[in-house]
């Protein structure tokens, strides 16, 4: 079942109600509860007034009203007695001579719960005062609903015995549009989803609104948020309703319910709890401001029961390249972003340190020709010269073909750069024989010798010319360890070491789009065709590159996968193991995909030395492996569990 790997399944009932007609409502209500539990749904939220419906007006003073709704909760108590979850119910509640706009909370043939509505809007089109009383300062812990003493208050928070890590908070619609919105504090008291149950009217541009004050709650709260909102089916008097319902995950949409449909809608997405308590956990502030502003809530307990087995499927999208939007607008807009975000920690660096020149070396590889896009954009920020600050170096050695030295040779020429040669074959051969190698042997010695060889040379003529060594390496290399010690893994700016590689990829291709005149664009769509490598053994009798790096350490979209889920989620081995199995199901089997996790966890772990002394180099994204930014490790610690969980 879901819930073994740390998801709730969260469904939103969008039912076909009319105002006032409470038995057919209530049917209604009952029909859309069985569809979520056959779902699987562990929680499911109806919208605002659902028993009654939000636009009854001054009928919600009439006691036919008010009695025709007690009893249909009843009956909805007594038909979902055996359904699984729990479910939030909306419905005009009695109590003490005053009536609420509440939530009930049912749960195995009872009543856990009424939560009253806090905020009543009373402007414009809302008149909610002229019926309802606030919640707040209600001075009622307990009432009588539906032939029971039931909890009652803005203090209730449902959590399930046999998951602590799900605890509900429950507000109603205008609710979360206060500057201050009860879901806040349950959140800071423990509520890790947040509930709301909302009668929102249409209106232009409100959708956009809506969607971002739901995403940014849930970001703010590092929460789940499940907004249920009143459909079509209601008075259309004087407004409209469309049955805009959402359900998002710290600031992202999960899934959206489709606007104006006019029969019963089931929203239904896994919420992933392991990853919200994980950024809890991490954020400091959000420790901070539950320690100091949370408030005393009342927990009702509500029985969840854990049943075996991993789904076979989530419901979720689980995206394969979780670096890269699968949107061209938005992968555009994400590369113009980090490109800007790169070449402005390179010219402030660049500017800083007096420096007005740049060494690269240049391979012909993805990482170096980014590097070079970066490094010309940085001056230009700069406001130096690129044609007269930058030199490339390109260092071919054992294993450099004609295709990659070709490439590098047009690329410098296109973009009117200065561009040396050095060979460094000869000086690694009297190296490897001053070390009593044979110089044949394509061990690691024979490779590494090449890669210190080429930085020994980068750091020496960028000594010469007053200049800085920008450093071409990226973060998933340096996840795997995938550079030479020494080597390529040292410079004195590292640009892309907050880049996974399969976003360099992009990077190359929107700079051939948006950064280069054509001729260079055509250089770089080359480079991009080329297969990934160090080129640090010899080309194969044709003078194609031999040492492909995806056939030696697996696929880097792979990689990218395993880390961010590692790193960025938090996710366990297992957990990550299941979800390469979704993302992956048409790309890999499930044999290769647990051999590589393996080799990305014992690389991942054995390489963190590497890691431990990094040049400095900008933070592009949410991810960062830099020793003095967010990932602090021992450089000895061991992958010994996390392996045995695989």
């Amino acid at each position: 079942m879901h819930r073994t790997l740390g998801y709730l399944r969260v469904a939103l009932a969008t039912p076909p109600l009319r105002a006032a007609a409470v038995t057919e409502n209530a049917a209604a209500l009952i029909a859309l509860a069985r569809d979520a539990a056959a779902a699987g749904a562990d929680v499911t939220v109806f919208p605002e007034l659902a028993v009654t419906g939000y636009t009854c007006a001054d009928l919600f003073h009439q006691q036919t009203l008010l009695d025709a709704a007690e009893t249909a909760l009843a009956g909805f108590v007594a038909a979902t007695a055996a359904l699984p979850g729990l479910f939030l119910v909306g419905l005009p509640v009695r109590a003490a001579g005053r009536l609420f706009n509440a939530a009930a909370a049912v749960q195995g043939g009872r009543i856990l719960g009424v939560v009253p509505k806090t905020h009543l809007p009373n402007y414009r089109e809302y008149y909610e005062q002229r019926w309802f009383e606030s919640g707040a300062g209600a001075n009622l812990d307990t009432i009588r609903l539906a032939g029971g003493d039931v909890p009652f208050g803005t203090d209730l928070l449902f959590a399930a015995a046999q998951a602590p890590e799900a605890v509900i908070g429950v507000e109603l619609c205008e609710d979360l549009w206060a500057p201050l919105p009860p879901s806040t504090l349950q959140a800071l008291a423990g509520a890790t989803l947040l509930c709301n149950l909302s009668a929102s009217n249409e209106l232009v541009g409100k959708a956009d609104y809506r969607r971002q004050l739901l995403a940014q709650q849930s970001a703010a709260c590092l929460a789940g948020y499940a907004y249920a909102s009143a459909g079509p089916g209601e008075s259309t008097t004087d407004l409209v309703f469309g049955g805009h319902s959402l359900i998002l995950e710290n600031g992202q949409v999960l899934a959206e319910s489709e606007r104006f449909l006019r029969t019963a809608q089931l929203t239904v997405a896994d919420l992933d709890l392991g990853f919200l308590q994980h950024e809890r956990i991490q954020n400091r502030t959000f420790a901070e401001s539950a320690r100091a502003h949370a408030p005393a809530c009342r927990r009702i307990p509500f029985d969840l029961p854990q049943a075996g087995g991993a789904p076979a499927e989530l419901r979720r999208r689980t995206d394969p390249h979780p670096f890269v939007p699968g949107a061209a607008a938005d992968r555009d807009a994400r590369c113009a972003e980090i490109f800007a975000i790169q070449s402005t920690g390179l010219a402030t660096r660049l500017l800083h340190s007096g420096c007005r020149r740049a060494v690269l070396g240049l391979s012909g590889g993805l990482d170096s020709t980014l590097a070079l896009l970066v490094t010309v954009e940085a001056f230009t920020r700069a406001g130096l010269d690129p044609h007269a600050g930058i030199l490339g170096l390109t260092l071919p050695g054992f294993g450099t073909t004609e295709r990659t030295l070709r490439n590098v040779r047009d690329l410098c020429g296109q973009l009117g750069l200065t561009l040396e040669t050095v060979d460094i074959t000869d000086a690694c051969r009297r190296h490897l024989a001053d070390l009593g190698h044979d110089g044949k042997t394509g061990d690691v010695a024979y490779e590494n010798a090449q890669a210190r060889e080429r930085t020994q040379i980068l750091m020496n003529k960028a000594n010469m010319l007053g200049a800085l060594v920008v450093g071409t390496g990226d973060l998933s290399e340096l996840a795997l360890g995938w550079c030479t010690y020494n080597g390529d893994h040292m410079s004195m700016y590292g640009v892309n070491a907050g880049v996974p590689k399969t976003l360099v990829r992009h990077l190359v291709a929107w700079g051939a789009g948006h950064k280069t005149n054509t001729a260079a664009a055509a250089t770089l769509r080359d480079i991009l065709d080329t297969p990934i490598s160090p080129e640090l053994l010899p080309p194969d009798a044709a003078g194609r590159i031999a040492q492909k790096t995806e056939s030696v350490i697996g696929p880097y979209e792979l990689h990218d996968f395993f880390l961010y889920h590692l790193v960025r989620r938090s996710a366990p081995p297992e957990k990550i193991l299941h979800l390469a199995g979704l993302a992956f199901a048409d790309r890999y089997p499930p044999v290769e995909i647990r051999a590589w996790l393996k080799l990305f966890l014992t690389r991942f772990f054995g390489q963190q030395f590497k890691r431990s002394c990094l040049p400095d180099g900008p933070k592009v994204g949410s991810l960062c492996l830099s020793p003095r930014g967010d990932w602090r490790m021992p450089s000895d610690a061991t992958a010994a569990e996390w392996l045995r969980r695989v």
